[in-house]
Parts: C-alpha cells; sequence; structure tokens
C-alpha cells in the first residue's frame, strides 16, 4: 500500500530551521501547555488531599480513593516533567506505551520510520508529526491511570475562556433572533442570502482567533476584542483576508438548492468557535433552502488544547442553555438572553431530530472519526481511512475549520507560497467539495500572490503566523 501514497515534492516543516515558527513552539509553546497541565494537576492534588482529609473519618473508602488519586496524580506529574527535560535537550521521541487507546500502532510505526533516517527527536522530527505525537503521549500518561482514565488536563481552561465570550454570544443571538423576522423574504432572495452567508463565513473565520495554545497570554478583555463580530470589524478586515474564494463558494452552493444536502463540519476549536460554527449550520439549515443536515466531527481525545471534543460538543449545548453559565455582565439585556435561549433549544431539537448529528453518533463513526486524531496529512484519507473518505465524498460541502487542518490539507510542508490550493492539497482535490476556513498560525500558506507575500515580508510582518 506504501507505494500508492501520495508524496509532496518539497520537505515537511521542522524546528531545524531556528527562523521558523516550529522552532519556537517547541522552545517556548509545547513547555508552556506542558507546564499548565502540570500546575493544573497540582492544584487538583491540593484540593483532593484537602477533601480527604475533610472525610477521612465520615467516608474512609472515600478518603483511600482520593489518597490513591492523589499518588497517580504524582506520577502523572513527574512524568510530563521528564517530558519537558527530555525535549529541551532534543531526545529521542519515545514509544507510545498500549493504553488500550486508538492509533498506538499507528504512532509507533510512523516514529519507527523516522528513526530509519534520524528524524526521531524533537527538534529533528517533522513539526506535524512531533506535535501530533506530543498529545497522544499525554493522554497515555492519562489513560495509564485507574483514576485519571480519558481526563481531559484542558477542560476547564476550554470552560474558563467560553465563560469570558458572554458578550460576543449574546450578540450574536440577537441577530440571529431579528433574522427569524426577516425569515420568509430571506429564503426566496439570493443577494440577501449572499451577504448573510458572507458574513457568517467571516465570523467562523474570526471566531477561531480564540485557538487557545497560541493565546497563552491574553486577557479576557483581550478576547473580547478578537471577537467583534460586528460588520465593521468585517469590512475593516478585508485587507487581512490573503486568498479569497467566498465568491465561489456562494455560486457554488447555490446550485444545492432543494436537493437535501448534507454539510460536514470538520472542527477545531471548543468555546466561543464551536458556538460560531452551530451558528452557521443554523442559518444554512434554517434560513437557507442549501442544507438539511450537518454533521460535526469533533476529535476523540484531547488536542492542541482547545479542540472540541464529543463531551465539549455535548456540554456546550447545556452551557448555553443555562441561565447562570456566563458572569453577569451589565451590557446584557434580558431580551439577548432570551433569544440565546430560542436559538440554542432550536439547535437542541435539531440534534434530537438528527438534523445535527455528532459524527461519532452515525454508524461507524466512531472509526471514521480516529483518523482526525492522527499524524498525518489528509493527501492520502482515502488509502488510510476509506470509510471517511466515502463517507466525505457523499457531502455537498465539508468545511475544514482552523489552523491545524488547514496543516494537514496542504501537508505541513514547504509549498512554494504561489502553490495553488489543489495542488498542496494532493489526491484530495476533486474528491469532495471543500472549504478550508483558516487564520495563519503556522508556517504553511498557500494560493497566494507573491508580490502581496514578499509586500508582507519586506513590511518585516509575521503574517504567516500572527492569527491576523
Amino acid at each position: 500500500m506504501k507505494h500508492e501514497m501520495f508524496q509532496a515534492p518539497y520537505p515537511p516543516y521542522d524546528p531545524t530551521d531556528t527562523s521558523g515558527f516550529s522552532y519556537d513552539t517547541v522552545v517556548k509553546r509545547w513547555p508552556i501547555i506542558l507546564t499548565n497541565i502540570i500546575d493544573h494537576v497540582h492544584r487538583l492534588l491540593h484540593d483532593m488531599t484537602i477533601e480527604a482529609q475533610q472525610v477521612r473519618d465520615l467516608d474512609v473508602s472515600k478518603a483511600e480513593e482520593l489518597s490513591k488519586k492523589t499518588t497517580e496524580g504524582q506520577e502523572i506529574i513527574s512524568e510530563i516533567s521528564r517530558l519537558k527535560y527530555r525535549m529541551a535537550r532534543d531526545h529521542e521521541l519515545e514509544n507510545i506505551l498500549q493504553d488500550g487507546d486508538i492509533l498506538v500502532a499507528e504512532y509507533n510505526a510512523e516514529l519507527e520510520s523516522l528513526k530509519q533516517t534520524s528524524r526521531n527527536t524533537w527538534f529533528k522530527a517533522p513539526w506535524l508529526y512531533a506535535e501530533c505525537y506530543l498529545y497522544r503521549l499525554i493522554r497515555t500518561y492519562f489513560n495509564q491511570r485507574t483514576y485519571w482514565r480519558g481526563f481531559d488536563p484542558f477542560s476547564t481552561q476550554k470552560e474558563e475562556m467560553f465563560k469570558n465570550s458572554g458578550a460576543a454570544i449574546y450578540q450574536i443571538a440577537t441577530t440571529m433572533h431579528e433574522l427569524e423576522s426577516e425569515k420568509v423574504k430571506l429564503q426566496g432572495d439570493p443577494d440577501k442570502l449572499e451577504v448573510l452567508f458572507k458574513e457568517m463565513i467571516q465570523m467562523c473565520l474570526w471566531g477561531n482567533a480564540t485557538d487557545l495554545s497560541l493565546l497563552t497570554h491574553l486577557s479576557p478583555s483581550d478576547i473580547e476584542h478578537l471577537q467583534t463580530v460586528g460588520k465593521e470589524a468585517q469590512e475593516a478586515r478585508s485587507e487581512f483576508i490573503l486568498k479569497d474564494d467566498q465568491g465561489d463558494v456562494w455560486s457554488y452552493v447555490k446550485t444545492l438548492a432543494n436537493q437535501g444536502k448534507r454539510l460536514d463540519f470538520v472542527l477545531d476549536n471548543a468555546g466561543f468557535e464551536l458556538f460560531t460554527d452551530f451558528v452557521f449550520a443554523d442559518f444554512l439549515v434554517t434560513y437557507t433552502p442549501y442544507f438539511s443536515q450537518v454533521v460535526f466531527h469533533p476529535k476523540l481525545f484531547p488536542w492542541f488544547v482547545s479542540d472540541v471534543t464529543p463531551t465539549d460538543f455535548t456540554n456546550t449545548i447545556s452551557s448555553l442553555l443555562s441561565a447562570t453559565f456566563f458572569p453577569p455582565n451589565s451590557t446584557t439585556s434580558p431580551d439577548s438572553a432570551a433569544h440565546l435561549q430560542q436559538m440554542v433549544t432550536r439547535w437542541k431539537s435539531y440534534i434530537d431530530k438528527g438534523i445535527f448529528t455528532l459524527a461519532t453518533d452515525i454508524t461507524n463513526g466512531q472509526k471514521m472519526s480516529e483518523f482526525w486524531n492522527g499524524p498525518w496529512p489528509y493527501w492520502n484519507m482515502n488509502e488510510l481511512a476509506p470509510e471517511l473518505g466515502q463517507w466525505l465524498s457523499g457531502s455537498g460541502l465539508v468545511i475544514f475549520k482552523g489552523d491545524l487542518n488547514y496543516r494537514k490539507l496542504a501537508g505541513d510542508v514547504k509549498w512554494p507560497v504561489s502553490t495553488p490550493f489543489p495542488t498542496a492539497i494532493g489526491p484530495l482535490a476533486g474528491s469532495f467539495p471543500l472549504l478550508s476556513l483558516r487564520t495563519n498560525k503556522a508556517d504553511v500558506a498557500v494560493g497566494i500572490d507573491e508580490k502581496v507575500a514578499e509586500n508582507l515580508d519586506n513590511k518585516g510582518e509575521k503574517w504567516r503566523v500572527s492569527g491576523r
């Protein structure tokens, strides 16, 4: 099978280029992420110790369980500390131990082939492989422990970020409510729908400016600022859009009217970004004749800090329906709160009716979803995950959200910037209708006019990685 695999004519990004973002990632970003996990587990252990003392005389078995869980937590902390030490010193990546979870053999086979060419250390491995491997390895540390199996070390962080986006969420809910009264007019007016469609795409695009793993140093007020999803901001942002196929997407989508088509969303971040994905999906199903079903594709385990897991997906709906989830905000009107309730209640009914579906809930969906947590570019989806390729080929449109999906679509290799996007995605081009929404947070970038790229370089803009 190996010989059929697509190989790009350019090398992958790796940290050996000390001016690149991948070097910065290994030196700075990953150690911060690992330190945050250590701190988080540490705080949990502190709370458990106090709780164990409180219940010691009342509930002996509960106290014993807390004590065992604490011991295991300390083991996890020392494993992650050891990992940080090895990473900083460019040690070899170690085989992932069998923890009864997915993709162990696949990661280790890939690692074995990197070993053959001495590219199996933290600074020499291809960045895409090493970063995916890191999250699979972290998963193992928790899975090997009785009391921590399946634990998501990022869930608290995801939830905190989500809580800080209340203002923007209420604002969007009211906008959607205003559309409700125009519904009949809208459905028969493609020009009005086009304006809204582009607004929705922009909201979905910039919504992922809340990408957590890169925003490890922002205050909540900065986050509020990133989420100004108002029109003025979008007009002002047009100069920041380096590759814009909105017109083409719209021309294509208009051909899908009244055919009961399905939309597939390959998700990126939980929280506010997932909220914007729901809003876009709702708009397409409720207000347009182009789609009648939406399938959302999550990651099966915690991934790149902020990616959506099945648990995040479910929790998003219950958090949005809870009257106490967002901290009280003086600018939120009771009307907006009611608008949010109405909108999310509709989403819940769509989920109940199967109009909105999580990919893991469809036949073969669990198996199909494994591919997204793999270390591979998406080029070879049809060889490595034929059921998934088959499923997506039946879609009216597949939207890939965020930077990592883009990196995987283009294989995270050093394509010249003017390479056409269809060339960069290799065999996937033509497999299914595909839209990638991405703010630049990694070196790989294609389909951009060389002059434009040159001007940005000359200005000293870190345009490939700034997320702007």
